[in-house]
């Protein structure tokens, strides 16, 4: 009998997506859940230099001990590796190494992308870029509700990055299930798109976005969405955060000023990009 077939997972969802309190936990979620759709879980990160593609949890609570995690993406992997340096894999560097150990499937929350505001900064997030890369599908409740949606979508367009809807022809906007934009194509049913992604990755080499909304019971009101993301930003700029520490900073922003509401939505998101990785993942196997 074949082994399981291994679904990636990043790392920068537990370092820096959840309380450090809830990482290990969610981590163990995650993997139960995997395995119960027929996949072994291959959590990625960078310890002590090391790129390692299925951490054991040891190898995480080592991580997570770290008094600062850095966010590694493809542009730094190299450096980190020289230098001996620990970090989390975010969603371009997960998509690299998966592609290096032959994982086709990679369940996150939502993707990076195109930032709102481009006039002063070129800010484009390099999942974006990694997709056009590495053969390699990726679970995704669709970009960041902070980020340029439209825009992101466009770019992928540009790129020539397939974006799939499963059970939706719609983009979605992470704690929305529409980002308002369509999808290339929509696939309901498992057999039909695990047919779909293991002919595209064999045949154009590069990665493809699985569009995958947040379920119904777990969407965000757009106007508590909207009320709480201008006080997020404030509360992001007055703290300093620059760069690659924006992002972050809006995430534990927007937990804080929602009361809770976003950390259990993104929670829940990321659990059913999961699932339906993992079954996309056995799918393509069998």
């Amino acid at each position: 009998m074949p082994p399981p077939p291994r679904l990636a997972l990043e790392t920068t969802l537990l370092t820096h997506g959840v309380p450090r309190a809830s990482a290990l936990p969610l981590a163990r979620v995650i993997a139960s859940l995997a395995r119960a759709h027929g996949c072994e879980p291959a959590l990625m990160g960078v310890l002590r230099g090391q790129p390692i593609a299925g951490m054991t949890e040891t190898q995480l609570a080592q991580l997570l001990d770290e008094p600062s995690v850095e966010k590694i993406n493809t542009s730094s992997l190299a450096a980190a590796i020289a230098q001996g340096r620990s970090g989390a894999t975010t969603v371009s560097t997960t998509i690299e190494l998966a592609a290096g150990c032959g994982c086709r499937v990679f369940a996150t929350g939502g993707i990076g992308g195109v930032h709102k505001d481009l006039s002063a900064v070129l800010d484009i997030s390099t999942d974006l870029i990694a997709l056009t890369r590495w053969p390699v599908a990726v679970v995704t409740a669709g970009c960041k509700s902070i980020l340029d949606v439209r825009g992101t979508r466009e770019l992928l367009e540009t790129l020539g990055v397939p974006v799939i809807g499963y059970q939706t022809a719609r983009f979605p906007a992470f704690y929305q299930r529409d980002g308002g934009t369509d999808t290339d194509a929509r696939f309901d049913d498992i057999a039909p798109l695990a047919r779909f992604v293991r002919a595209t990755l064999a045949h154009s080499n590069r990665g493809i976005i699985i569009a995958n909304p947040i379920p119904h019971e777990h969407e965000i009101n757009a106007d508590d969405w909207a009320r709480w993301l201008a006080a997020a930003e404030a509360k992001a700029r007055s703290s300093g955060a620059t760069g690659r520490g924006v992002t972050p900073a809006v995430l534990a922003a927007l937990h804080d000023v929602s009361a809770g509401r976003t950390l259990s939505a993104n929670i829940a998101l990321v659990k059913h990009n999961v699932q339906v990785g993992a079954m996309l993942a056995a799918a393509i196997q069998n």
